[in-house]
């Protein structure tokens, strides 16, 4: 799979609006046949800052959503309301699906 995290510093006025200026593009990217998951998430630490991780299957779904019509769309509404160009890092990963963290294993309840 693809797997990508990008931080996104957006302008302080806009920052809680965020999730909803962002609404349309991660609909259109999680419906794409080839998405395994698209989440954004909000620094504890800097409220400006969303942390968005996502994957995709493999390099055909990659380029599918990079040349869809709503990443294009997103390229021109979206950065309007950043504070600077998105920080990325992208890597091809041989797994489909996120692993355990073996090193804090939460027990399971025994059975009875």
């Amino acid at each position: 799979m693809i797997f990508i995290t990008a931080k996104f510093r957006v302008l302080p006025e806009h920052a809680d609006d965020w999730p909803e200026i962002a609404a349309e593009f991660t609909r259109a990217t999680r419906a794409e046949p080839g998405c395994l998951w698209f989440d954004w998430s909000r620094s504890v630490e800097d409220p400006a800052e969303y942390v968005l991780v996502e994957a995709f299957r493999d390099d055909e779904a990659g380029a599918a959503h990079v040349g869809s019509e709503h990443f294009g769309t997103a390229q021109k509404t979206l950065p309007p309301y950043l504070a600077e160009t998105p920080r990325i890092i992208n890597a091809t990963v041989p797994q489909d699906d996120w692993s355990l963290l073996g090193e804090m294993a939460v027990p399971r309840p025994a059975d009875g």
